[in-house]
């Protein structure tokens, strides 16, 4: 899941972009990583109601996206199943059964462990680091974004291989989690449960049209064996 090349992010829809790492490339199935983010009401409505209008004022391009305004770091912690994303070559190998897990450290950096399915029927798994790229008081990262690293531990004192990890959306009771990073280029759905709930995939569908995502480039991920 989440994990980077050096992670170009999603780029934007038709337009050309550095590669440059993401939070989703690593060895292994790299799965970026998501934080839950406490917000009253329906957090997909108050972040979509945030950038209604995926398109400037010319109607060519989207609007620059935007994480969430926080993150709560300790209910984030755990596993998460990846159900969809837009694909990429960091992941080829995992054909089902991804998913990420996060720890809290005592630095407060979060380990990701993720792991998926291959096609030989074997398991690949990734070490990774996520360490937060913004404020961290009380147990909430404001805004919601981290940098996320696959390298070798004795290498990520490096400026490179750090990706943006965004999360953009959470379903209620942190049900669902959208990630993805400035450009667009990479996207993940999350979900604690190995499917998402119909309902809930509609309203993340809804979501993503509005902040200027291509829904055709969007695929489900098989999670056969949870």
């Amino acid at each position: 899941m989440p994990g980077v090349d050096a992670a170009p992010p999603m780029s934007t829809p038709g337009r050309p972009h550095e590669r440059r790492p993401t939070p989703f490339t690593g060895v292994g199935c790299t799965l970026a990583l998501t934080l839950t983010v406490a917000l009253a009401a329906s957090p997909v409505a108050t972040h979509a109601a945030a950038q209604t209008g995926a398109s400037n004022a010319a109607g060519s391009w989207p609007t620059p996206l935007a994480a969430l305004p926080s993150l709560a770091l300790s209910p984030y912690l755990g596993r998460w199943h990846q159900v969809a994303l837009y694909p990429n070559r960091f992941q080829k190998q995992c054909v089902s059964d991804t998913t990420a897990q996060y720890a809290l450290q005592d630095d407060g950096a979060l380990q990701v462990i993720n792991r998926c399915r291959n096609a030989a029927g074997g398991w690949d798994e990734a070490l990774g680091l996520a360490r937060p790229d913004g404020r961290v008081d009380a147990g909430q990262l404001t805004p919601a974004q981290l940098k996320v690293s696959f390298l070798p531990t004795w290498l990520r004192w490096l400026p490179v291989g750090w990706g943006s990890y965004w999360v953009i959306a959470l379903g209620p009771d942190q049900r669902y989690a959208v990630v993805s990073e400035p450009t667009r280029e990479y996207l993940w759905v999350l979900s604690r449960t190995p499917q998402l709930l119909p309902d809930d995939d509609q309203q993340i569908r809804g979501l993503l049209t509005r902040l200027g995502f291509d829904l055709a480039r969007l695929q489900p991920h098989r999670q056969a064996n949870p």
